[in-house]
């Protein structure tokens, strides 16, 4: 049995789950979320806990247990706490303003990235004096919330020499020495 599929999903207060034609439906204070599952498996929702159980111990079913299981309980979570990354901009003349659902970047490329983001993300940037500019997102859906921190990223990955980049809050980047002088 799988170790993270068996376990079962609290439902807190304040959140409403349903199971219909294979699609469950989480809705809570933060927002509303579904998501397909795997037709084999069933899903049961009884006295506050959340259940999913496979039919069979074979490979495909034991594989996707676990998944969906992960997924449901990150929906949960979602609509009743909501997820928050921050992001730290490290570099001379990095900026970082957000207007509206529209964050602008200045990276020391020649031209400033402007970046739509969509409206289950709420965005906010922090710039405080002799502090590195920070980004703070936040939103009910995991998977959105990483992607958009994946591609934002992107833009300006930490490099190793300096330590120059876009990188989360807390996230240690592994330096190198660089070049050294020989002695001949």
């Amino acid at each position: 049995m799988s170790r993270i599929g068996k376990l079962p999903i609290a439902i807190p207060a304040g959140v409403t789950v349903t199971v219909k034609d294979n699609v469950v439906s989480v809705k809570g204070p933060k927002g509303e979320l579904s998501q397909t599952i795997h037709s084999d498996l069933t899903v049961n929702v009884e006295d506050g806990h959340l259940t999913v159980s496979r039919p069979t111990d074979d490979r495909e079913h034991r594989a996707q247990h676990g998944l969906y299981r992960s997924l449901i309980h990150n929906m949960v979570v979602g609509v009743s706490e909501g997820y928050k990354k921050e992001m730290e901009l490290v570099g001379v003349g990095y900026r970082a303003t957000s207007t509206g659902q529209v964050l602008e970047l200045a990276l020391g490329y020649s031209h400033a990235i402007y970046i739509k983001l969509p409206k289950e993300v709420k965005v906010e940037a922090k710039t405080e004096r002799n502090k590195n500019p920070l980004i703070i997102l936040e939103s009910s859906d995991k998977q959105l919330l990483g992607q958009i921190c994946a591609k934002i990223r992107s833009l300006r990955k930490p490099e190793p020499y300096k330590g120059k980049g876009i990188k989360f809050v807390g996230e240690v980047i592994r330096r190198k020495s660089g070049k050294t002088a020989s002695a001949k």
